[in-house]
């Protein structure tokens, strides 16, 4: 069974930090494209940004420079470390793995920008 479970989310003040985890079970993690979508209050869901197998990633234009992706593929895992946050980027983040025509997401987790 394919499992995605991200944690890491939370409420941090503009400007700060926050590093989102997503752990993987249930797949060949090392065959997946790692993305995180992000859904704000009343919007659609949007890509924020991919790392595939061979560790090429992109960004979404309005979290270049401030957002890092990851991944660890002996730890299964991927992660978004998340600097100079802004009350824009507060959402929910979720964890997308695709393979194929496989297709699997996490809950997500809530990140709130506020002071």
């Amino acid at each position: 069974q394919v499992q995605l479970v991200e944690s890491g989310g939370g409420l941090v003040q503009p400007g700060g930090s926050l590093r989102l985890s997503c752990a993987a079970s249930g797949i060949t993690f090392s065959f997946y494209t790692m993305a995180w979508y992000r859904a704000a209050p009343g919007k659609q869901r949007d890509l924020v940004a991919t790392i595939t197998t061979g560790g090429s990633t992109n960004y979404a234009d309005s979290v270049k420079g401030r957002f890092t992706i990851s991944r660890d593929n002996a730890k299964k895992a991927v992660y978004l470390q998340m600097n100079s946050l802004k009350p824009e980027d507060t959402a929910v983040y979720s964890c997308n793995g695709r393979f194929g025509s496989l297709d699997s997401w996490g809950q997500g987790t809530h990140v709130t920008v506020s002071s």
